[in-house]
C-alpha cells in the first residue's frame, strides 16, 4: 500500500505480500519457466498474476521494490532495519510471527527482502523522538532475533554482526562459538590490534 501511494504502479490494494521472480536465459526457455511459474501461482491461489511483455514493464515492476524503502518512511519518519535470513520453507511462518509481533508492540513491521535465499529485510517502523513508542520498537528487535533463531534462522544474511548486533551473537552461536571466534582472532592477531574489544570485553 505504501508503495503504491508512492508511485502509482497498479498493484492491489488488498494483498497481503508480493513475489517478484525474474527468469532468464533462451527465449523458449525463459517462456516454459514463466509458465511453470504461472501454474504455481495459479494452484497456490494468488490473487494476481502480471508477467512483464516488454523492458518498459519488466522496469514498472522492478521500481515497485526499489522503491520499497523510500515509500516506508511515509509510514513513520523512523525505521529500524534489521537483515535476518532463516531457511525459505519458514518464511510463511516468520512473516505469521513478526505480523503477530506488530500486533503486540503495536508499531508496523513491514518486510521485504530476497525470497530466494530467505534473507528479510524486517523493518520496524517508529518515531525516535517518541521515547515510549521507540523503546517499544527497540524491545521489538530482540523478539525479531529470537523469533528468526527458533525457526532456524541466522540474526545477519547480508549486513554482518558488526557492534550494534554484537551482544546478540551468543544467542545464535554459543559459548562454544564464540570460543572459536576468540582463538581465530588470536591465531590471525596474537597483539590484538585489530579491531580490539569490539565483539567481546576480552579484546575480540
Amino acid at each position: 500500500q505504501a508503495v503504491e501511494k508512492y508511485i502509482h504502479a497498479g498493484l492491489p490494494a488488498n494483498a497481503e505480500a508480493l513475489l517478484l521472480i525474474e527468469t532468464d536465459g533462451a527465449k523458449e526457455l525463459a517462456e516454459k519457466e514463466i509458465n511453470i511459474i504461472k501454474d504455481i501461482c495459479s494452484q497456490l491461489n494468488s490473487t494476481q498474476l502480471r508477467v512483464a511483455k516488454d523492458e518498459t514493464e519488466r522496469e514498472t515492476l522492478w521500481k515497485v521494490r526499489r522503491s520499497l524503502s523510500q515509500a516506508i518512511t511515509r509510514i513513520s519518519p523512523t525505521k529500524i532495519n534489521e537483515d535476518i535470513t532463516v531457511p525459505r520453507s519458514k518464511i510463511p511462518d516468520l512473516i505469521s510471527k513478526l505480523s503477530e509481533l506488530a500486533d503486540k508492540v503495536n508499531l508496523p513491521i513491514v518486510n521485504f527482502g530476497h525470497a530466494g535465499d530467505g534473507n528479510i529485510h524486517v523493518n520496524v517502523m517508529t518515531d525516535k523522538n517518541n521515547k515510549e513508542e521507540y523503546a517499544r520498537a527497540l524491545g521489538a528487535v530482540d523478539e525479531i532475533f529470537a523469533i528468526c533463531l527458533n525457526l532456524g534462522g541466522t540474526i545477519s544474511g547480508e549486513h554482518g554482526i558488526g557492534l550494534e548486533k554484537a551482544r546478540y551473537l551468543e544467542s545464535e552461536v554459543g559459548k562454544t562459538g564464540i570460543d572459536l571466534i576468540k582463538r581465530v582472532k588470536a591465531a590471525f592477531d596474537p597483539n590484538n590490534i585489530l579491531n580490539p574489544g569490539k565483539i567481546t570485553p576480552e579484546g575480540v
